[in-house]
């Protein structure tokens, strides 16, 4: 069986487990998805949320971030994890926008990686949540799982998107992603992946899972 063959079964059985997966990031619109994501480097969702919750209702306009004070910034949001290069990025990609923009968070993969800060996994999680494109944005779950199902075999996040957009159909990309990531979440995980309830068990090779896990 063809390996696009095997990911349409595993994606229609995903379908039916998680049809209600979606960015689990708090925000109200582009800006604050952006602020989000980026804050959630090295961090788990939850505690993004936790933080974001007082963080949006300080800053409300990307002048707002673009002019904060790095050292106030930090402190705000130091229980993120990597507190200054956040901060960092944070006030910089606000001043990309403010400047190159007009205060606006653009609309294209090319514009959104010429900001601080943002790579292509960021960029396309905006693409995909906040502006309906359809877009693949590789987390670690998404590397881990597409990994283990023989999906994907490169290490670069930005190289295992191109392979997915080879096997998942274009329609699906950005739900797919969300899927993936529940289902890592959820019985794919790190560390001792729950295959025996696993619902695409028998579709998967079980690449790099070992007799350990």
């Amino acid at each position: 069986m063809k390996k696009a063959d095997t990911a349409a079964k595993i994606l229609e059985i995903l379908q039916k487990e998680y049809p209600d997966a979606r960015v689990t990031l708090n925000s109200q619109n582009p800006l604050q998805l952006l602020i989000a994501t980026i804050l959630a480097a090295q961090c788990t969702d939850e505690r993004v949320n936790l933080v974001t919750k007082d963080l949006f209702k300080k800053y409300r306009t990307t002048s707002d971030f673009a002019g904060a004070d790095l050292h106030t910034l930090e402190e705000e949001i130091r229980s993120t994890g990597f507190f200054h290069n956040k901060a960092k990025n944070i006030i910089r990609c606000c001043q990309d926008i403010v400047k190159k923009f007009n205060g606006e968070v653009p609309r294209t993969l090319e514009d959104l990686t010429s900001l601080a800060g943002v790579g292509r996994k960021t960029a396309n999680i905006i693409l995909g949540n906040a502006f309906g494109q359809q877009a693949i944005a590789v987390d670690t779950h998404v590397k881990r799982v597409t990994h283990r199902l023989g999906w994907a075999k490169s290490d670069d996040p930005d190289k295992i998107e191109f392979e997915l957009m080879e096997i998942i159909p274009k329609g699906r990309w950005t739900l797919a992603c969300h899927q993936l990531v529940f289902h890592g979440r959820n019985i794919c995980v790190a560390k001792k992946p729950k295959c025996s309830i696993c619902p695409v068990e028998k579709f998967c090779p079980k690449i790099g899972v070992t007799e350990k896990e």
